[in-house]
């Protein structure tokens, strides 16, 4: 089981304590520091400093670590021009060693979209452009170096691109797809994906979305097993009850509320429940979301209890 932290800067952190973040990360021995790719605070908390830019904290951290993977859960389609979306990634892929995996998504957060400006097309078209990207980005990527690329679709349109930079991972990073849409979101995975992964979804939920990922593939005779499964859990673990009920409050949850809905107890009670979720799901890695993030005994204590556990 891989285990990967996985963090909201969103909801208020500086560069500075994201990288005291990854390097606990590194340090701990867990497989890969995550970041959400959002501009907006949600829910009752002021978002101060306010955000800090996905790609351009992953850059830095790509040249102050050396050997975890890097990534986001996930990037929005909305946000950048396809084109310049996979020259970034592709460079921070070099600055780190090619060590970036790429999770993408169609977007979805009105609030933020509205506040700085960035149009939200409806549903439908949404999801046109995301499938449009997809082929986009991956098909810059993976062009031969030496030969250039182009791209007629009804949203974008690439002449002649030499299609570079490269990543140094070959032919490509890996893609991460996730949702629970019931139709197009299991065929782009089929396409694209190299791991789906399930937020937040209780496990009968993400077996359900698994086997349509799984359907789809098969039927363009790919085989389901080349897709990695994953799913991403909240995280309260601490030693005794005091501890974690002190871990729910700093980050505005309740005991009873994250028991049901996240990986909440004591190390010995969640890794029984990443167990039982394991054998259900089929899941292989697991991202475990931490909101708190100037608690780094959280972190410690996970690896040292839970981890060894796992494997």
């Amino acid at each position: 089981m891989d285990l990967r932290i996985f963090t909201e800067p969103q909801q208020g952190a500086t560069y500075d304590e994201l990288l005291r973040v990854a390097r606990t990360t590194e340090d701990a021995g867990f497989d890969a520091f995550f970041r959400s790719d959002h501009y907006l605070h949600m829910g009752a908390v002021s978002g101060l400093p306010g955000p800090t830019d996905a790609w351009i904290t992953l850059a830095g951290l790509a040249r102050e670590t050396s050997r975890i993977r890097l990534g986001t859960l996930v990037t929005a389609a909305t946000f950048r021009h396809p084109a310049v979306l996979a020259i970034s990634v592709a460079q921070v892929d070099q600055m780190s060693g090619g060590r970036v995996d790429f999770g993408f998504g169609a977007g979805w957060f009105a609030d933020e979209h509205t506040a700085y400006g960035i149009p939200l097309p409806e549903v439908r078209e949404r999801f046109d452009r995301y499938a449009e990207q997809l082929e986009l980005i991956t098909g810059l990527w993976e062009t031969p170096a030496g030969e250039t690329f182009d791209y007629l679709g009804k949203h974008y349109e690439l002449a002649n691109s030499p299609a570079l930079p490269k990543p140094v991972q070959q032919p490509r990073p890996p893609v991460i797809i996730g949702g629970t849409g019931k139709k197009r979101t299991p065929q782009l995975a089929a396409r694209f994906a190299d791991e789906f992964n399930l937020p937040f979804a209780d496990p009968a939920t993400a077996t359900t979305q698994f086997d349509r990922v799984a359907a789809a593939a098969r039927a363009i005779d790919r085989d389901p097993a080349e897709i990695t499964r994953s799913a991403a859990l909240v995280l309260c673990v601490g030693r005794d009850d005091a501890e974690i009920a002190r871990r729910a409050a700093a980050i505005g949850r309740e005991v009873d509320e994250l028991r049901r809905n996240g990986l909440t107890g004591t190390p010995a009670e969640v890794i029984d429940k990443i167990g039982r979720y394991r054998e259900q799901t089929g899941i292989t890695r697991l991202y475990l979301q931490v909101l708190d993030l100037t608690d780094l005994d959280h972190l410690e204590l996970v690896a040292a209890q839970v981890a060894p556990h796992l494997n």
